[in-house]
């Protein structure tokens, strides 16, 4: 092909581009219900060669239909229908109106799709007669963050093809520019604009205003990339590893980046030197999501300094979940509670409104002869579950749930005299403090005369107390019936698959929880709109499973657990 005829398909090309952001936001919801064109996620490093390397983070969508297809054994009925009618409406309302067909004009070229975070571009400074203060941003005109993306094209004659479809539209109006040999395109459909240009005739790059642009044929020219910045290397090298990955999100420098949004979204934005330091404990992160088997997988990896992070991770042995029922609707555990309040105090020295409340919540029990770091928090050094159970009598039936509370503890002694301080000053009030039998164990209840039960606490064996909310709540807790919670079928597919040791677990039994939102909402009158019940009636639940292989690393995982077509 001659250097004529290039730049001839270049031109072709470079007006088809003027509604690609709206082509961006469109990929993920066709390529689940009609399958999208190849774009793997191999694309990224090419896609970050292009990407310049003041870029603050960078996210990456693949178009691979394999890695897309696993959705298709998804979803309820309805939940597909109006994920259709959605996209139905989105061409109507968006691409039609320009005379242009997803599958027919995009699907055949469009590889995989990068989107890159620049910091805000310089602007005139707002007419002020008060100088900015050290950590202040001060205000101008403008402070939007530039935002760049790179598309690559797959089918250049496709695309070709797309282009000549679009010079037929006459609300599309074009201004070529010339940057360093390229042409860069404005294109303004309806009064917006956008600027695009054509790499090699492989790659799209277009932007909302004309910088992001030129600065990617800078750096499609030699200037440094993205792709060979440093932190931003590793962490690209680095990536999540799942199953089916379809998007990834590279952070190399997280505090630097987090600086950068706070100070683009505020007028006038004040930094304290101790929130600086609390973002410099997280170095980089990268986050990953992918479809498999089970449902909508997603990782985050966060690279943190070991000097400044001051919390001591511990792997928890999971025995905490079996002293739930089956039917718990929502659950959170892990281990050493004592040592998250040492750390919290110890990071939050220097914030005088958090030592403040500290303060005061000290003083308020000391009232009490309660001391908040001794009584509160030292003993509670073992796992830990904080669940909510189903409850079906006494004060709580209304509500339909209860509070229940397990803690693991080395020292019984100390949990039992704050317990027994806590008896004493309940006993002033007209609450009744009595014993009970609950399956052979002996329980101390706060009753309300006339009412029941409103707390019960005791000891489940010689280092595991409970506190439960609510008569039936310290029922299920105290003389379990039926499976307990780890052994429950809906709480093995939204945790099963989740990394093993880890800091304990989120989980939240979808089930269930749509019931009592159905309810809540029929007490007030006001339905659930039926959009939505048809996307929570589609998921099973929802896992989330910390992990930490060294003080250097900290990993969250997240499950969204799906329901098989139906």
């Amino acid at each position: 092909m001659t250097e004529k005829m290039t730049e001839k398909k270049s031109k072709f090309l470079i007006p088809a581009l003027g509604l690609g952001a709206i082509v961006v936001g469109s990929i993920a919801a066709y390529i689940y219900l009609k399958g999208g064109p190849s774009g793997d996620a191999a694309g990224v490093w090419e896609s970050a060669k292009i990407v310049p390397d003041e870029a603050l983070m960078a996210t990456y969508i693949t178009t691979e239909p394999q890695a897309w297809a696993k959705l298709d054994k998804f979803g309820t009925p309805e939940a597909r229908q109006l994920l259709g009618k959605g996209l139905a409406d989105l061409n109507q309302n968006v691409l039609n109106e320009s005379g242009i067909s997803y599958e027919q004009d995009l699907k055949p070229w469009i590889g995989g799709v990068m989107l890159a975070i620049l910091p805000p571009a310089p602007a005139q400074p707002a007419q002020s007669s008060t100088p900015a203060s050290p950590g202040q941003v001060k205000p101008t005109q403008q402070s939007a963050t530039n935002v760049l993306v790179v598309v690559g094209i797959k089918d250049k004659l496709a695309a070709v093809n797309f282009a000549n479809k679009l010079k037929s539209n006459k609300e599309l109006t074009s201004q070529e520019i010339e940057y360093k040999g390229e042409t860069i395109l404005k294109n303004t459909n309806k009064g917006s604009s956008t600027y695009t240009a054509i790499l090699n005739n492989s790659y799209v790059v277009f932007a909302p205003n004309q910088k992001p642009v030129e600065y990617a044929i800078d750096t499609f020219k030699g200037e440094p990339s993205f792709a060979t910045k440093a932190g931003a290397k590793e962490v690209l090298a680095k990536g999540v590893k799942l199953e089916n990955t379809v998007a990834q999100i590279y952070v190399p420098d997280y505090g630097a980046t987090m600086q950068q949004f706070i100070a683009s979204n505020s007028r006038t934005t004040q930094l304290p030197p101790q929130t600086l330091a609390q973002l410099k404990q997280v170095k980089s992160m990268v986050a990953g999501v992918g479809i498999d088997d089970v449902g909508v997988r997603m990782k985050a990896i966060a690279t943190l300094d070991p000097q400044l992070n001051k919390f001591q991770y511990k792997k928890t042995p999971g025995n905490v979940v079996s002293r739930f029922p089956g039917d718990t609707i929502a659950m959170i555990s892990g281990e050493g509670i004592n040592r998250w309040w040492s750390a919290m105090l110890e990071q939050s020295k220097d914030y005088p409104d958090f030592n403040q409340v500290v303060n005061l919540a000290r003083t308020q029990l000391q009232q009490f002869n309660i001391d908040l770091d001794k009584d509160i928090f030292s003993w509670m050094n073992g796992e830990f579950g904080i669940a909510a159970v189903p409850a079906n009598q006494g004060l709580l039936a209304q509500v339909g749930f209860g509070g229940a509370f397990v803690f693991n503890t080395s020292d019984r002694q100390t949990a039992e005299q704050t317990l027994s301080k806590l008896d004493k000053i309940v006993q002033q009030q007209p609450i009744n403090v009595a014993q009970a039998d609950i399956g052979g164990k002996k329980i101390t209840q706060w009753q309300v005369p006339g009412e029941g039960a409103l707390l019960s606490h005791g000891w489940l064996d010689q280092n595991t107390v409970f506190l439960a909310v609510g008569d039936s709540t310290a029922q299920a807790v105290a003389s379990p019936q039926g499976e307990s919670l780890a052994e429950n079928e809906n709480f093995q597919t939204a945790t099963g698959s989740l990394a093993q040791p880890n800091g304990g677990y989120f989980y939240l039994n979808m089930g269930k929880t749509l019931s009592l939102l159905e309810r809540f909402a029929s007490l007030r009158q006001q339905p659930i709109p039926p959009e939505v019940n048809s996307i929570l009636s589609s998921i099973h639940g929802v896992g989330m499973a910390a992990n930490s292989p060294d003080k250097s690393t900290s990993e969250v995982e997240l499950l969204l657990a799906l329901k098989n077509k139906q």
